[in-house]
């Protein structure tokens, strides 16, 4: 046997192999190599442009941003002795505050309806114009522009900030990135500030952070939200959309052909290619390829290749072609909102149209008149005085001396009025039951109880069936409280354990 060729990588394979069968070279394979199924992030450089989207995300932004950081500080009076924040979530006081309305927990279900509305609402405005949401009000998006608003003011627009990456580190470099991140970090810890001003009185909390007598829970949550801030604004960016929210592969659902889309009108663009000066415009399109649309784009793409995932709706190409259209002298639009039907029209010579008034935009519709219907008469309707009651579980009842049966009983009257108030507290049944409330000597038929504004108060109640009556198994008993100044009344049907057999 031949020790050099049998050690040779593939010698022995390949003379082992029978006549006719396609010999495997082992050392290709060794060689080849080996691809990584992620692709390294491309940073992306979008260049700043002038039109009707850009002035629209500003304003959007400006509002959004005043809203954000200006809601904790409007004050909203309700009264001695309930906190005056417009907008507060009372975690101490189980209470959520949103201007005249006071949520309590268990009426909790009040936020879910406004989830739902916010949820179907926003299937509506994605069925009528496409991801406007991601590309104008979206927090992510709202925040990345603020950053790369501090990065084209720092380190200058798209070609000086590719430049800069690519340079060198030296102290003219080094002064623009701390400057830049330092800016970053205090939107960042602002960020975190505001959004714990909504938890707690926002005066007192503001002055409690820097005196260092704030919760812990204020500066733990302040340090996590500017972390977040910090990376996803300045640096995960467009990456949050494509691969962190689900909200791309979602919409797919509430989009058809009739939906307003950032899109490129390929019958009137293509073929494209550069233009001279004076040439003429028969046999082509009026898409020059001078890639604006891409340069300017957040996320990246090239819109001409068509519908994407990672298109946010932003508009910033449609100012961009514009711009372009302009200084050669053609339409404006020749990316523009538009749907699929029209571009199909289009090809076809058909004249173009929208509907706003589609099957499933009628649902949505349909879904959230009724949600918010269904909300307003709750709120319209909702008592101001509650009642609950909680009968002993051990023991069900007491056997006295006199034979006599004893049932206990937790009487909860919640005051939701911000004064304080006397109720009325009663019992009906069927058999005669002699009431107590414990702390009283007096057996009673009914009690006066006071609760302070905006409280709930729990008295203990013990009714009692007296021994010289017939035995007796369950009695359904109905406690009743009444405002004796408004006359508001609340009711719940409870149980006597009666321990007849």
């Amino acid at each position: 046997m031949d020790t050099n060729q049998s050690t040779k990588p593939g010698g022995a394979i390949a003379e082992a192999a029978a006549p006719g069968v396609e010999r495997i070279d082992v050392t290709a394979i060794n060689k080849t190599e080996t691809r990584s199924l992620y692709k390294s992030r491309e940073p992306i450089y979008p260049k700043r442009v002038q039109g009707t989207f850009r002035k629209t995300k500003a304003i959007a932004m400006t509002i959004m941003f005043a809203i954000y950081y200006g809601l904790p500080w409007v004050r909203w009076d309700r009264g001695l002795n309930a906190p005056d924040q417009a907008v507060l979530v009372d975690f101490p006081g189980r209470r959520f505050y949103f201007f005249f309305i006071e949520i309590w927990p268990q009426e909790i279900y009040y936020i879910t309806g406004l989830l739902i509305l916010a949820a179907i609402g926003l299937f509506l405005v994605t069925s009528l114009f496409g991801r406007v949401w991601c590309g104008f009000a979206c927090p992510q998006t709202v925040w990345t522009d603020l950053f790369l608003a501090v990065e084209r003011r720092v380190e200058g627009d798209r070609n000086k900030r590719i430049r800069l990456a690519k340079a060198p580190w030296t102290m003219d470099k080094i002064f623009k990135k701390i400057i830049k991140h330092s800016i970053w970090l205090v939107i960042a810890v602002g960020t975190g500030g505001a959004w714990v001003l909504y938890f707690h009185d926002a005066p007192t909390l503001f002055r409690d952070l820097f005196t260092l007598d704030a919760p812990m829970t204020a500066y733990l949550f302040i340090a996590l939200l500017t972390f977040f801030t910090y990376l996803l604004g300045g640096f995960a960016r467009e990456q949050v959309c494509i691969y962190m929210c689900p909200w791309p592969r979602i919409q797919g659902a509430m989009l058809d052909e009739d939906t307003l889309m950032v899109s490129y009108e390929k019958d009137r663009g293509e073929p494209r290619g550069p233009h001279k000066k004076g040439d003429t415009w028969e046999g082509r399109g009026h898409c020059v390829s001078c890639r604006q649309c891409v340069v300017v784009c957040p996320m990246g793409i090239d819109i001409r290749d068509g519908a994407q995932l990672e298109c946010i709706g932003c508009g910033l190409c449609i100012d961009a072609c514009n711009g372009i259209m302009k200084k050669l002298d053609l339409p404006q639009n020749l990316i523009a909102f538009d749907t699929d039907k029209n571009i199909e029209r289009r090809s076809k010579g058909e004249p173009t149209s929208y509907s706003l008034f589609r099957p499933r935009t009628f649902v949505y519709s349909g879904v959230l008149v009724l949600v918010a219907a269904v909300m307003l008469l709750s709120l319209l309707n909702r008592s101001t005085l509650e009642l609950n009651i909680q009968r002993d579980r051990n023991p069900l009842y007491v056997t006295l001396s006199d034979g006599g049966v004893r049932n206990g009983y937790t009487v909860k009257i919640l005051n939701k009025t911000q004064d304080a108030r006397n109720f009325r507290l009663t019992h009906q049944s069927e058999h005669a039951l002699e009431m107590k409330i414990v702390g009283t000597d007096a057996q009673l038929q009914d009690f006066i109880v006071n609760v302070e504004s905006d409280k709930l108060r729990a008295v203990r109640v013990f009714l009692t069936k007296p021994g010289d009556t017939s035995p007796v198994e369950n009695i359904p008993v109905t406690f009743t409280v009444t405002d004796i100044e408004l006359g508001t009344t609340a009711s719940y049907e409870g149980t006597f354990v009666g321990g007849g057999k």
